[in-house]
């Protein structure tokens, strides 16, 4: 990111975030209470202290998937709204292998695992991206119907036939040989992280350093020069939908391995829409993606102890969040929108 368009995307995202907070201490003036205790009193709850930074880390796990996951997309030129849906499906798919195949050794069983909740992602994933390949649909369209599909299928099973009985919705635990071990006692924070920057780390190495990666970056940036050139649109179109939609089910695959050890019904509180704001926010760099879902992260752990240490409602967070959003994502999905017509005429 040292190319002045990058440089200049920095400064947008960083002066969205600060006017953001600005605004934010404006309705905290409102409401009576310093601007500087309340905003103090959410960085010291969510990095005062080793267990504070870790569990800070561990909310902005999730969100720095499906922030990867429509980085990638967006890489091509496709806006992967479905990561909600394709992670619930992902969470799914890994939670009935590991009930099912609890007889495995449990480095297979883990292996097989999450593989099937990858793979789950990834079929879901490329359902838009075929569409638009050889339909011209808009993925935008279908992976939203997706979602619906996936979060409604998923709570039927939890419900229904792998509902654990006398309980809210929710299945049998998963085997305990199998649960992500934490990397530091009293905290949620799991290996759920190596995952992560692994992801992060491979996903750069193949969009910026492989041939693969060159010509995905190129059909986004045109896909009508690229066919030209000799480039295969519709295969890369399908593939970052397909790569999209399985870096979206780790979302739900560590959270149910690392958190809850078994699947709950609502256990995402809109990680992949929130992931759409992240990967916009962080210029769907993997760098910028890891960013910003720690400051979101930051934000979402801080709130409690702000609310408790003054008269702040934790829906400031929000409020904050969602301005950074309106600053940030909503400019870049209307040119993204416009540049989606100009491509298709």
């Amino acid at each position: 990111m040292k190319n002045p368009k990058n440089i200049s995307e920095l400064v947008k995202s960083l002066a969205a975030i600060l006017l953001a907070l600005l605004i934010g201490a404006c309705f905290i003036l409102i409401s009576g209470e310093s601007p500087l205790i309340a905003y103090g009193a959410l960085i010291e709850g969510a990095l005062g202290s080793p267990q504070a930074l870790a569990n800070t880390v561990s909310k902005s796990i999730p969100l720095a998937f499906t922030g990867l996951a429509v980085a990638l997309g967006s890489r091509c030129g496709m806006l992967n709204i479905g990561a909600e849906g394709q992670l619930h499906a992902g969470a799914m798919a890994s939670v009935l292998f590991a009930l099912w195949f609890s007889f495995l050794p449990a480095p297979l069983l883990l292996a097989v695992s999450i593989t099937a909740g990858i793979g789950a992602g990834m079929l879901v994933g490329c359902v838009p991206g075929i569409f638009k390949a050889k339909f011209n649909t808009s993925e935008v369209i279908v992976a939203i119907m997706l979602n619906y599909i996936c979060t409604l299928f998923t709570s039927w099973l939890v419900n229904g036939p792998y509902k654990v009985e006398g309980s809210t919705a929710q299945t049998e635990l998963i085997p305990e040989s199998i649960w992500f071990g934490r990397l530091l006692p009293r905290t949620q924070l799991t290996y759920a992280l190596l995952l992560l920057i692994l992801t992060a780390v491979l996903m750069y190495i193949f969009l910026w350093k492989t041939s693969a990666g060159f010509k995905l970056r190129a059909v986004g940036a045109n896909p009508n020069a690229s066919r030209t050139a000799g480039i295969k649109v519709n295969m890369y179109l399908i593939t970052s939908m397909l790569l999209s939609g399985g870096i979206a089910a780790l979302a739900g695959v560590t959270e149910v391995f690392g958190k809850y050890h078994r699947f709950i019904e609502g256990f995402s509180p809109s990680f992949g829409f929130t992931g759409i704001a992240v990967a916009i926010l962080g210029r769907n760099h993997p760098a910028g993606v890891m960013l910003t879902a720690f400051l979101f992260g930051i934000m979402d752990m801080g709130s409690l102890r702000m609310s408790r240490e003054t008269m702040v409602s934790t829906n400031m967070v929000t409020v904050v969040q969602s301005l950074v959003i309106l600053f940030v994502a909503a400019p870049e999905l209307i040119k993204w929108q416009k540049q989606s017509r100009a491509k298709q005429h």
